[in-house]
């Protein structure tokens, strides 16, 4: 396994530095060219979902059910619930991973984690049970043989998101402005260093965690772990030219959009409402 320098550590490991590092590199080309080598593997055909239970709400069916017409065109897809997630990382992966599975307290988490696993394991494509599909031509992503990622850019000021034709532009910038990298959706092969990394970053933090303690989702699992797992990767890619690659899918809202009205938004199965809180199913 590839492991970051500590330099490297240090700037994906700092709130400031993290977000500046990113800002750079989604918004320099030349940066992205001389930080991307060949790559050596391919993405498999697959899309896959995660809802913790089998029993799923109507609306977000109505979701999941826009990435199914796939299979048509050759892209399988699959969808996991805790139970048959957790005998895929059993298999897989082993008893320490099923052991921080099992430590995600909440359904969200849970899924930042699997997808984390199952990408590791097999490459995919993986997109949030939430999102439904937009029209665009999703067959050339999984051309991308490193993997790609959707940057997002948090105004703290405004408490808004800022649209990413603005912060992607060269030289935009707020003092207020936090860059980083979601972790939905996440096309990969398998085996990739990123996703490797990510894995193994999260596996640590919860494992670490005394069993008592709830740790940060965001942080922890979420697109939080994804950043400072791509900037301590992108850090050291000089040193360590390790032949894999990142897409900035900064236009993902073109193949994917997220419905924010759905039902679930409104009770604890929504992490933002339970973050760091016993959860218990509905």
């Amino acid at each position: 396994m590839w492991n970051p320098s500590n330099n490297a550590v240090r700037v994906s490991e700092n709130d400031m530095s993290r977000s500046k590092f990113i800002r750079d590199f989604v918004q320099n080309e030349k940066i992205q060219i001389l930080n991307t080598l060949i790559p050596t593997n391919t993405t498999p055909k697959l899309i896959f979902q995660f809802w913790d239970e089998e029993d799923i709400p109507k609306d977000v069916q109505e979701c999941i059910e826009t990435w199914r017409h796939f299979k048509s065109s050759g892209i399988e897809h699959f969808l996991f619930n805790k139970d048959t997630a957790r005998k895929f990382i059993a298999y897989n992966l082993g008893n320490d991973y099923v052991k921080a599975f099992d430590r995600c307290y909440h359904p969200a988490m849970k899924s930042d984690y699997f997808r984390l696993c199952f990408i590791y394991s097999r490459g995919g494509f993986y997109v949030d049970v939430d999102d439904v599909y937009s029209g665009c031509d999703i067959e050339k992503l999984f051309t991308n043989q490193g993997v790609s990622l959707q940057p997002l850019c948090f105004d703290a000021n405004t408490s808004a998101m800022v649209n990413p034709d603005k912060f992607v532009a060269d030289g935009e910038c707020s003092e207020h402005w936090i860059f980083y990298f979601n972790n939905n959706p996440i096309i990969a092969p398998p085996r990739n260093p990123i996703i490797e990394y990510a894995l193994a970053r999260s596996t640590h933090l919860i494992l670490e965690c005394d069993e008592d303690k709830l740790p940060e989702i965001q942080s922890t699992t979420g697109p939080g772990n994804m950043s400072a797992s791509v900037v301590a990767y992108l850090s050291d890619l000089r040193v360590f030219k390790q032949a894999q690659c990142l897409s900035v899918l900064s236009n993902w809202t073109t193949y994917g959009q997220t419905i924010w009205g759905l039902s679930y938004r409104n009770d604890k199965r929504n992490w933002r409402l339970s973050n760091r809180k016993k959860y218990t199913p509905i």
